[in-house]
């Protein structure tokens, strides 16, 4: 029997969702003002986000950023994949729950921790702050996330299905690319979106790993709100936000598309 949504509910998560969003669309609203301030709206005007498109610096940023975070987001849902299916063939159930303790200790870790250690670990090794410290420390943190988005498919597969293929004369590499691939398609994706989200949103880590001469939008954010209110801030934070949620619908769409071919529906 289907359970109908009480008033009280529907009204609570009304106002959860406004709690949620109302801070965001304040700043949207506010980054077509002409007058320059968040209190006192004179006039609409596009002037904010030509001063953006016109910053060739921020620019540049918004370039390292997306570099970085596809880098990074790909590189790190290769590793993760390799690792999902590594922990996944332990057998034994200690050997497999130490593993993924370990992969989780940087999801746990707080960052101020994991960018100190990077910085200690960067510095000792001889590798100079930039582009190429930024890079290694989000695939650091982005792989434990794509093998905790990967293993539950891994753990919905039915062994029988492997079983068949080697009865029908596959090959490992086949098993792997023709059956458990395919299938575990979704975590991957997923596992991809929320490692790409991650590096594009992450602060703490970079601002320890940065040098100079190289930085990325959070901290380059985080420099411009310090030396005051610029309604640049609101315009760069609205298309930063537009951004995130056409991701969002990206991933809805593909994963509608996988369960609709998982239930084997044509179109």
């Amino acid at each position: 029997m289907d359970r109908k949504v009480s008033p009280l509910s529907k009204l609570f998560l009304a106002l959860i969702f406004f709690i949620l969003y109302a801070p965001i669309l304040f700043l949207v609203f506010y980054s077509f003002n002409s007058g320059g301030t968040m209190h006192d709206f004179k006039g609409f005007t596009f002037d904010w986000y030509k001063e953006l498109f016109q910053d060739t610096r921020l620019l540049i940023i918004v370039l390292n950023t997306a570099v970085v975070a596809l880098l990074s987001a790909l590189i790190s849902t290769i590793i993760g994949v390799v690792g999902a299916l590594a922990i996944h063939s332990v057998k034994r159930k200690q050997a497999k729950s130490a593993l993924l303790s370990l992969n989780n200790v940087l999801i746990v870790s707080p960052d101020v921790i994991i960018g100190a250690s990077f910085l200690i670990l960067f510095t000792m090794a001889g590798i100079k702050l930039g582009f190429s410290s930024v890079l290694l420390s989000h695939i650091a943190f982005s792989v434990p996330i794509v093998v905790l988005m990967v293993l539950p498919k891994l753990m919905e597969m039915s062994p029988t299905l492997i079983d068949a293929a080697r009865d029908l004369g596959a090959s490992r590499w086949n098993v792997v690319t023709k059956v458990i691939l395919p299938f575990i398609t979704p975590g991957i994706f997923a596992g991809f979106f929320m490692a790409l989200t991650y590096s594009l949103d992450d602060f703490a880590v970079t601002f320890f790993v940065t040098g100079n001469g190289f930085t990325t939008l959070s901290v380059e954010i985080y420099s411009l709100a310090r030396r005051g209110i610029s309604l640049n801030i609101n315009a760069l934070s609205t298309l930063l936000f537009l951004f995130t949620m056409l991701l969002v619908v990206i991933y809805y769409f593909l994963t509608q598309r996988n369960r609709t071919n998982g239930l084997g529906v044509r179109k």
